[in-house]
């Protein structure tokens, strides 16, 4: 029914021709910031009615699948958002050779770094340093390797894994905007991935020592981005973009953090990284299902 519901107003509202701009004027035109902070409190609120009600507008207006879900009940919307899976849901591409997709997303923009850029969207380009807050040197770093843009969507799985038998070197928050990064916005606002809230998250792959940077990138309505391999209790936003360094070692598919409502996690990787053939603007993905080759190692 719920499904149905949510086919015709989008019918209705294409037919008008509106459905796009009034995405656009719905999700950006509005005080992000104030609406971000309220959605963070008001998705935590445990009184049944609320939740029952919060919960059922969300499925109306999203593709959401809470079958592979751990808990079949949640207190509150926000619980609901950032589930945990039951054990075995998402099976990891074992093959050492293979970098798996870190969470559940539609691939979007992704080819070679070249001259330093990356494309948002097919036409549009930005600077990865930029997006590193400024760091060029790690931008040099992957210059010429392979880039991946995941998107996720409100309604999928919230959670991001480990793409690789792997230790996380640093950690660093940037404090940004909170655009929202799905594909209208992504068409209209420059640059949009380096004015957002973010956080960059240097890895060492234990096969090879190859070094692969992951950027999870907020969006509008996150009310927060956590990562449960640093200390417990420590606010990503308190460290003022301070570098923290990691000993954190993590088994491949193995938990690394979570968003507190859909975004994107741009993975970024170094020269001789491809893309696994198959894959294309559009898409899916799910956590430990290959999304790079690694390079072959040299011959001894």
């Amino acid at each position: 029914m719920m499904t149905v519901a949510r086919s015709r107003l989008r019918a209705v509202l294409a037919r008008v021709g509106a459905q796009e701009d009034l995405n656009f004027l719905l999700t950006n035109r509005l005080p992000r910031r104030f609406a971000t902070r309220f959605m963070g409190r008001f998705s935590r609120i445990e009184q049944p009615l609320v939740r029952d009600l919060s919960i059922a507008t969300w499925r109306l207006f999203c593709d959401v699948d809470l079958r592979d879900a751990e808990e079949t009940r949640f207190p509150s919307l926000h619980a609901a958002f950032v589930r945990a899976l039951r054990p075995g849901a998402r099976p990891v591409a074992p093959d050492p050779a293979l970098l798996t997709s870190p969470s559940d997303a539609i691939l979007g923009a992704h080819g070679r770094i070249e001259a330093g850029r990356l494309f948002q969207i097919k036409g549009l380009s930005y600077p990865l340093a930029d997006l590193l807050g400024g760091d060029v040197t790690l931008a040099r770093a992957h210059e010429g390797g392979c880039y991946a843009t995941l998107r996720l969507t409100a309604g999928m799985y919230h959670r991001f894994h480990a793409p690789h038998d792997l230790h996380v070197e640093s950690v660093r928050h940037i404090w940004g905007d909170t655009w929202n990064v799905n594909p209208i916005a992504l068409k209209r606002v420059e640059a949009l991935f380096c004015r957002n809230e973010r956080a960059i998250l240097r890895l060492r792959l234990a096969e090879g020592g190859h070094a692969v940077t992951l950027v999870p990138v907020a969006a509008i309505l996150v009310a927060g981005l956590r990562l449960g391999f640093l200390p417990e209790g420590l606010a990503l936003r308190e460290t003022r973009g301070r570098t923290l360094l990691s000993a954190a070692h993590l088994a491949k598919g193995a938990e690394m953090g979570w968003f507190e409502h859909g975004s994107t996690i741009v993975v970024l990787a170094p020269p001789g990284f491809t893309l696994c053939p198959g894959l294309s603007v559009g898409s899916r993905l799910r956590v430990g299902e290959p999304l790079m080759r690694l390079p072959e190692p040299p011959i001894r």
